[in-house]
């Protein structure tokens, strides 16, 4: 029997989609209804999990199962549900606010246990849903409705927390970038192993241009680098700038003044995660701002197939188990009426 062929519109739920006209995170949703036919997964076998704000009504506009769970506790969800049914393909979608404040312990974790999901981290450096605070990726010295006199907190950089933690597959795209998303996406959906993808993702309320420099085409060449596999990392409107490492520093430089084979050539299945480390601590203005994969390794145990070998070997050792039983074990006691 033939399997039906499915489109993006077959991923479009009924729902009225409620989020800001203008703001990213429809492109967002765009490309990933166009990513997920090409997977070849069924619809009854894809799950989208969030937590609470904007980017957390995702699952409602998806044609698959999904859950809208509570805040900062979707990769809790995804693990219990992973672990449960590894046949599953299983994506969270959350927001910077979602995952790196009251979800940053979570977030961590199930970075480090390398449990195969895939992760969207919609960033746009501020709380949309409860209208316009400042969130643990805001800049310092940004003015909000709960930072009038400027943010004094340091931004939390999530790719540089996901290095840190080992993360196995870790990336940056734009929404305004939309086939370098749809790639990503897919090359996301692919790793074997938790896959984190962080999307700049324009809130054109309360956060107006916050990214410009990167989601703007006047601007991108040269304020962003994409990164490729074996190849040298090169910038710029005509080409003419690069990135080299001098000792444990990054410093941008004109290829005129440089061989390109003096460059850094990027190496994203490195183990050791110390040169994707480097990467993601580049910023605008300082230096341009990485995009693409930053790290994609293989072959290290996922979090789900080891508890399911846990708990195959301990049936294969002791039986299926018998739950009646269990509870008339050992010491048991009567209670007098």
């Amino acid at each position: 029997m033939n399997l039906p062929v499915l489109k993006a519109a077959d991923f479009a739920s009924d729902q009225d989609i409620r989020w800001c006209p203008g703001c990213g995170d429809y492109s967002i949703l765009a490309q990933m209804k166009k990513v997920l036919p090409e997977l070849g997964i069924a619809r009854e076998n894809t799950v989208f999990v969030s937590g609470i704000g904007c980017s957390s009504r995702f699952p409602y506009y998806m044609n698959t199962y999904g859950m809208h769970s509570i805040h900062g506790r979707a990769p809790t969800f995804a693990t219990g549900l992973k672990s449960t049914r590894p046949d599953l393909s299983v994506w969270v979608i959350t927001g910077d606010g979602d995952a790196l404040s009251i979800g940053g312990n979570h977030f961590i974790h199930v970075l480090r246990r390398n449990l195969d999901i895939n992760i969207v981290l919609f960033n746009n450096r501020i709380y949309g849903l409860t209208k316009g605070q400042y969130s643990p990726t805001s800049e310092e010295g940004q003015v909000t409705k709960s930072t009038p006199m400027g943010s004094i907190d340091h931004p939390l950089n999530p790719l540089s927390v996901a290095i840190a933690a080992e993360a196995t597959f870790v990336a940056r795209s734009l929404d305004a970038h939309v086939k370098h998303l749809a790639d990503t996406l897919k090359r996301a959906a692919a790793h074997k192993g938790t896959s984190l993808v962080e999307v700049y993702q324009n809130c054109n309320v309360f956060n107006d241009g916050a990214m410009a420099y990167a989601q703007e085409k006047s601007q991108r060449l040269e304020n962003t680098i994409e990164l490729e596999h074996g190849k040298p990392l090169i910038f710029g409107t005509d080409r003419d700038k690069g990135i080299r490492q001098v000792g444990t520093q990054l410093e941008v430089v004109n290829l005129k003044d440089v061989a390109e084979d003096d460059l850094l050539f990027h190496d994203e299945k490195a183990m050791d995660p110390s040169l994707h480390f480097l990467l993601s601590r580049m910023r605008h203005p300082v230096m341009p701002e990485p995009i693409g994969v930053f790290r994609d390794v293989e072959g290290v145990a996922t979090y789900d197939e080891q508890i399911n070998g846990q708990v195959a070997a301990a049936k294969a050792k002791h039986g299926n188990g018998d739950l009646n039983a269990l509870f008339n074990s050992g010491d048991t006691w009567e209670v007098a009426s």
